[in-house]
């Protein structure tokens, strides 16, 4: 295991830069439709590349989270009311763009009764009302793994589950306080059952400390509940308040992630230092061939 100084980060870590122009349109729309995206507020290091396709990761519920996971960038405090007006204004901007595969996420909203579980399932329903075509992927939070919640958003027509495990076992704690391994678990599981036509997927980031053994045992437990698309990349600390990176996992370290968790399985695997759970999520995934 090759380790290196946390606080210089390596070539193969470092971002692509690439023209801004069609980032900076894709935002404006987004601005005028009052919708966020993951990509802005978590500070993904790909933004400009996605943004250019143009694809983007909207967040719906707000910008403001309820949790306050130690690896994240977004803001934790007392959340707004929800827009109703959402779903509508979602599926008005996703048309206009003429996105093909669009990730719908959130931030966690503990302080509702249903957590946005039937938010979601209206973002997806209206959307899918619009042009069935359009490839809907949600990434949602864990609902507390509540089964009358978990059975409203997969009543709604998404054609991917996503739900990130984002670290080991023994991590969890430390890296996100307020949610549980086994509870993600039970809901990439319970999601799995309730919608066997629909791909299941989840993500871990390395570099938090975590060995690789215990990687290849957080694959396995994926895999046994139903995960069948993993995302495995680099944590990049957003700002100085955030957990620090451990280690940089060298892009070797990435390709027998990514070996091994083909060897399991998994469909489909895309691992790398700047790989994200929606990072060009549509060339992530073909669901064509998905029996």
């Amino acid at each position: 295991m090759v380790k290196h100084h946390p606080h210089r980060l390596p070539e193969w870590a470092k971002p692509h830069i690439r023209s801004l122009g069609a980032a900076h349109d894709l935002k404006v729309r987004l601005r005028q439709a009052g919708l966020h995206t993951v990509c802005e507020s978590a500070k993904c290091p790909n933004i400009g590349e996605c943004f250019q396709r143009p694809t983007a990761t909207v967040m719906i519920m707000g910008d403001i989270c309820t949790r306050n996971c130690s690896f994240c960038a977004i803001v934790r405090d007392r959340p707004g009311e929800l827009n109703l007006e959402e779903p509508r204004r979602l599926a008005d901007m996703i048309v206009e763009v003429g996105l093909r595969h669009v990730v719908i996420t959130s931030v966690a909203r503990d302080d509702l009764p249903d957590e946005g579980a039937a938010h979601f399932a209206a973002c997806v329903r209206e959307l899918k009302s619009r042009d069935a075509s359009i490839i809907v992927e949600i990434l949602t939070p864990d609902f507390h793994a509540r089964p009358e919640l978990l059975e409203i958003v997969a009543g709604s027509p998404y054609d991917i589950f996503n739900h990130n495990i984002e670290t080991v076992r023994r991590l969890q704690r430390k890296v996100r306080p307020q949610a549980e391994y086994d509870r993600s678990l039970a809901v990439l599981s319970s999601m799995a059952a309730r919608r066997p036509d629909a791909l299941v997927k989840s993500g871990i980031m390395v570099g938090l400390g975590e060995t690789n053994d215990e990687v290849h045992a957080t694959l396995a437990d994926l895999y046994a509940n139903g995960v069948r698309a993993l995302t495995i990349g680099q944590y990049l600390r957003p700002r100085e308040s955030n957990q620090p990176v451990h280690r940089y996992v060298t892009p070797a370290e990435f390709d027998e992630f990514r070996d091994h968790a083909r060897s399991l399985g998994f469909r489909f695997v895309a691992s790398g230092p700047l790989v994200r759970s929606s990072y060009l999520a549509d060339r992530q995934v073909d669901l064509s061939a998905v029996s």
